[in-house]
């Protein structure tokens, strides 16, 4: 039985980790998040007890509690999962929908987050900290890197590099064998048929820079 969780972030994301928790059994302990607007609400029967730099509740973790990082800001999340590591030498657990398809033979890394309905294939490899959301697929032999999201229903098609900080709007599809740089962006609904540069944006069909 796995350890009670508790979810640095209680907006969308955190939400979305809790739906995915609960189709495992998995006890959420309770929600911490920063918006004073939040905290000492209950959120779908599990309380947001308190901020995310409360010590009272952080020293739970790695002891009695896992954690899970579901915080929408990518900055903000890239501070949080630094200062479990450094702080407190954890690392978020992965939230894997019970209702999505994860090959016994991709390879996930830490604190990633699959929702319903997603596919990973096999021989696929996935990173740290990424939120690959629902219906999207990852196909066999893709590499995803750190800190990617992948919207919903996109496609990342065999043997496609997602590099890490890089962003795959809903319904986009990535064609096969295709690198999608370092913190770029696939906008909604593209199909992308050729590299995508580091940190530039692309949109439509075929996907084209947008300036």
């Amino acid at each position: 039985m796995q350890n009670p969780v508790i979810i640095l972030g209680a907006d969308k994301l955190g939400t979305a980790a809790l739906d995915i928790f609960n189709s495992n059994s998995v006890v959420v302990y309770c929600f911490l998040d920063d918006s004073k607007n939040l905290q000492e609400q209950e959120i779908n029967n599990v309380s947001v007890m308190s901020n995310t730099e409360d010590g009272e509740f952080l020293k739970l973790i790695g002891k009695k509690c896992d954690v899970f990082v579901a915080v929408e800001d990518s900055a903000a999340r890239k501070g949080l999962i630094k200062m479990l590591k450094e702080e407190y030498k954890v690392v978020p657990v992965n939230a894997i929908h019970r209702f999505s398809s994860v090959s016994e033979h991709a390879w996930l890394g830490h604190g990633n987050m699959i929702a319903a309905g997603a596919v990973v294939n096999n021989n696929s490899k996935i990173g740290n900290y990424t939120l690959i959301q629902s219906g999207a697929v990852v196909d066999t032999k893709a590499e995803i890197g750190d800190y990617v999201q992948v919207g919903a229903g996109a496609i990342v098609n065999s043997e496609v590099v997602v590099e890490e900080g890089a962003f795959i709007g809903t319904g986009a599809v990535i064609v096969a064998g295709v690198k999608i740089g370092k913190n770029a962006r696939v906008g909604a609904g593209s199909v992308v048929v050729a590299d995508v540069p580091a940190k530039a944006t692309v949109f439509g069909n075929p996907a084209a820079p947008v300036k």
